[in-house]
């Protein structure tokens, strides 16, 4: 599957994980593709539904793609804004990152919003109580080069095309108002901040926002699909259980790079959970038994690659989606 990698970028993208997700949701048939917590787009970009209803509690995020909806902002502008503002932060040693955060947290434009995205340190995306966007820079002046640029733009040019190629809704909205909106018929694909984990995110949350998410998705009626974590080599995530205990759930080994060194590469069990049956899931009655009889926990095969995978995504990122012949 090739992936279309969004301009955006954060911390918990579910770039290397869209797949699987998408491999366990391919069979299911729906009207209509929702996601309350759309966060960079990775996943419905590369799910590719005719109709979608995208939402998130972050307004950065929403301005963003419905600036490229409707084409207030084209690859061609990106190349342009980040050649020129990349040559001031160059020229600066780095400190022009500071104006344009204080500009962006004053005038809150979507460019600004991509430049601080793509230069921030460590890809984070993190506000203040105030909604300011408070992450430093990457310590790195040349950020810029012509071939990010060229790639962003790529990115840019990729994700417009496939807004275009759909009926795409973007909304900023509180997920309860999302739920709200949610008909029978519908797919909800629900990726929340990970309970129990430390996550930067536009909101935090909590143990009774999860139960009001589990109440309203099986309230609706509509099939839902809900990423999340079962297992690190510390902890188990007992919410599964104790609030997704009637799920079935999917499982897929996945390492989280925090360093150069093989020893800082941390395993975590990924989870989707979904009130259907996925290809690969089982009972979350039959996970918690694997759990206490030390069995194994993951119901995908484990993946190896001949080539290193953040350089195949990095090649795939490289060209713009050729438009089909009409």
């Amino acid at each position: 599957m090739k992936i279309f990698v969004p301009p955006i970028k954060s911390q918990g993208i579910k770039t290397k994980l869209v797949s699987w997700i998408s491999s366990n949701v391919k069979s299911l048939e729906y009207d209509r593709w929702v996601e309350p917590f759309m966060g960079t787009g990775v996943v419905a970009f590369n799910v590719r539904p005719e109709k979608a209803l995208l939402s998130d509690s972050n307004p950065h995020l929403i301005r963003f793609y419905s600036a490229l909806k409707e084409k207030e902002i084209t690859s061609s502008m990106v190349r342009k804004f980040l050649t020129e503002e990349g040559a001031k932060l160059l020229s600066s040693n780095g400190d022009y990152y500071y104006e344009v955060r204080n500009r962006f947290n004053s005038e809150n434009h979507p460019l600004d919003f991509l430049f601080l995205s793509r230069s921030c340190f460590n890809g984070m995306m993190r506000f203040n109580r105030k909604g300011g966007f408070n992450v430093p820079f990457c310590k790195k002046p040349n950020r810029f080069a012509q071939a990010l640029v060229t790639k962003i733009s790529n990115q840019v040019e990729n994700i417009s095309q496939i807004i275009e190629q759909g009926d795409y809704t973007f909304k900023h909205q509180d997920f309860k108002e999302t739920l709200k909106e949610l008909k029978p018929n519908d797919l909800v694909y629900s990726d929340p901040p990970y309970i129990g984990r430390h996550v930067d995110y536009f909101d935090s949350w909590s143990e009774e926002e999860e139960i009001i998410l589990k109440n309203a998705l099986e309230g609706s009626g509509a099939k839902f699909v809900l990423s999340t974590w079962l297992s690190n080599k510390y902890r188990t995530n007992d919410y599964v259980f104790s609030v997704w205990g009637n799920c079935f759930v999917s499982t897929k080994e996945h390492f989280y790079h925090v360093g150069a060194k093989e020893t800082n590469r941390n395993a975590v069990y990924e989870a989707l959970l979904s009130n259907v049956k996925l290809s690969d899931s089982i009972s979350t009655v039959e996970m918690k038994s694997r759990i206490i009889l030390n069995e194994s926990q993951l119901t995908t095969k484990k993946n190896s690659y001949e080539v290193s995978e953040q350089l195949v995504l990095a090649l795939e990122e490289q060209k713009p989606i050729t438009k089909p012949n009409t």
